[in-house]
C-alpha cells in the first residue's frame, strides 16, 4: 500500500509540474500574441497550389500541413554552422545559430528566435497533448513546439522541424552585407 501512496504522490506531482508548466508556456504566448499584434510584418499569402509549387511535399506537408519529421532525420538537428535559419516558406529570419543547443531530441532546437515578432504561438491540442505550437508570423507555416525546459537565460527549448527551415551559413550573410 505505502507504494502505490508513493507512486499516486509522484503522479499528482508531475501532473502538478506538467500544469505549472503549461501555465508558464500559455503566459508566455499570451505576452508574445500582445507583441505580434502591434507587429509590422507584412503577411505573406499564397494559395495552397502555390505553396505546393514553392516547397517539396516533405516541406508542405509538414510547414503548411502542421506535420512533423522522424527523429534524428532532418537535415539541420545536428548543424554545428553558424548562420541564420529562416522559414522555408518566406525566408524570414527566425534562429541565429548562437541560440541553438543540443537538446537530445532528435530536432534542432533554440532558447530563443531571433525576434519575438517572428515566431508565433498557438494552442495546439492534437494527439491527446496541450502543447504550444509555433509558426512563422510571415507566411503561418507549422515549425514546431516549444516547451518549457530548455536552458538559460529563457528556460525555452523551441523545437523545430528541419523541413520549416532553411540555413543561411555566417559567410553567406557577411558576404550579402558586404557586396550592400
Amino acid at each position: 500500500m505505502k507504494i502505490i501512496n508513493q507512486i499516486l504522490s509522484l503522479a499528482l506531482c508531475f501532473g502538478m509540474f506538467s500544469a505549472c508548466a503549461q501555465n508558464s508556456t500559455t503566459k508566455s504566448s499570451q505576452k508574445k500574441s500582445a507583441a505580434v499584434t502591434s507587429s509590422s510584418i507584412e503577411k505573406v499569402v499564397k494559395t495552397e497550389e502555390e505553396w505546393k509549387e514553392l516547397l517539396t511535399p516533405e516541406q508542405f506537408r509538414v510547414a503548411r500541413g502542421h506535420g512533423t519529421e522522424r527523429a534524428f532525420t532532418g537535415k539541420y538537428w545536428d548543424n554545428k554552422t553558424e548562420g541564420t535559419y529562416t522559414c522555408v516558406a518566406c525566408g524570414l529570419p527566425l534562429f541565429a545559430s548562437d541560440t541553438k543547443f543540443k537538446s537530445g531530441t532528435g530536432w534542432p532546437s533554440f532558447y530563443e528566435p531571433i525576434q519575438e515578432e517572428h515566431v508565433g504561438e498557438d494552442r495546439d491540442t492534437s494527439y491527446g497533448m496541450v502543447r504550444t505550437e509555433v509558426h512563422c508570423n510571415r507566411c503561418e507555416s507549422h515549425l514546431g513546439h516549444i516547451f518549457p525546459d530548455g536552458p538559460r537565460p529563457t528556460g525555452l527549448r523551441y523545437c523545430i522541424n528541419s523541413a520549416s527551415l532553411n540555413f543561411v551559413p555566417q559567410s553567406e550573410t557577411a558576404e550579402k552585407s558586404d557586396n550592400n
